[in-house]
C-alpha cells in the first residue's frame, strides 16, 4: 500500500497553474496486451457533474498505442452498455459492480471490450474568486477599454481505479489544480488564461499511466 504526492508548477504565458497529484495505491498496475481501460465521469450529483471534456482529455492523454494502452471512449462504452452505466443506474461502489456482474449480458459485453480497469473520475472545475474591473467606452476619439481583472479557478478531481477482473479497488488518484487568470485592458482587453482543467487532466493522465504501467513507463 503506497501513497505518493506529486506537485507540478506550470508557469506559462497564459497564466499560472499549480497541480498537486495525490496517489493511494493498493496494487500495482497489470495491464497486458489486449487489455482495455474505461474512463468514466461521475454525474450522479445534483450539485455538479464531472465534465465530459475532462474525461475525454484524460482518455486522449492516457491512450498510448506504443505501450498497448487501449482506452475505450466514454460515450461509446456507455452506449454499448445501455442502460447499466447511465448516470442514474451506474454502480457507485464495487459491491454494486459485483451485483451487476450477476447479469450475464453485462459480463459478456465487458469481456468483449477486454476491460481490465474501470476508472471513475469525480469532481469539477469552478471559479472561486475574482477581483478588479474593466470599463469600456465610446467617444468621438474612438473606443477603448481600460482596467485590470483577475479570477481564480480550482479543479478538484478524484479517480478511483477498479480492477474489473479481480473485483477490487486498485487505488485512487486525486488532482487538485489552482490557477489565476489575468485580463489587462489598455484599449483592447488581453486575456491571459490559466488552463486549470487542462493541466489537471495532463497531471492525472500522466500519473494514471505510471499507475497502470509501472514497469513499462519506468523503462522508457
Amino acid at each position: 500500500m503506497v501513497r505518493s504526492v506529486f506537485i507540478f508548477a506550470l508557469l506559462l504565458l497564459n497564466g499560472c497553474t499549480t497541480v498537486v497529484i495525490d496517489e493511494y495505491r493498493r496494487t500495482n498496475g497489470e495491464l497486458a496486451k489486449g487489455d482495455s481501460v474505461v474512463i468514466l465521469g461521475r454525474r450522479h450529483s445534483s450539485e455538479y457533474e464531472t465534465e465530459p471534456d475532462l474525461i475525454e482529455c484524460v482518455g486522449d492523454k492516457l491512450r498510448d498505442p506504443e505501450l498497448g494502452v487501449n482506452v475505450i471512449p466514454e460515450q461509446q462504452f456507455v452506449d454499448a452498455m445501455y442502460p447499466w452505466f447511465e448516470p442514474r443506474t451506474a454502480p457507485l461502489h464495487l459491491k454494486s459492480l459485483d451485483r451487476l456482474m450477476e447479469e450475464p449480458e453485462v459480463r459478456k459485453r465487458l469481456e468483449a471490450f477486454g476491460v481490465k480497469y474501470i476508472v471513475w473520475i469525480d469532481g469539477s472545475t469552478e471559479t472561486t474568486s475574482s477581483a478588479g474591473s474593466i470599463g469600456c467606452s465610446i467617444s468621438t476619439a474612438g473606443a477603448g477599454c481600460f482596467g485590470f481583472g483577475t479570477w481564480d479557478n480550482e479543479s478538484d478531481y478524484e479517480a478511483s481505479v477498479w480492477d474489473f477482473r479481480d473485483q477490487k479497488l486498485s487505488g485512487k488518484l486525486s488532482a487538485d489544480a489552482k490557477g489565476t487568470s489575468y485580463m489587462p485592458a489598455i484599449v483592447i482587453p488581453i486575456p491571459l488564461i490559466a488552463r486549470v482543467q487542462t493541466n489537471a487532466c495532463k497531471g492525472m493522465a500522466a500519473q494514471l499511466k505510471q499507475f497502470l504501467l509501472p514497469a513499462q513507463t519506468s523503462s522508457r
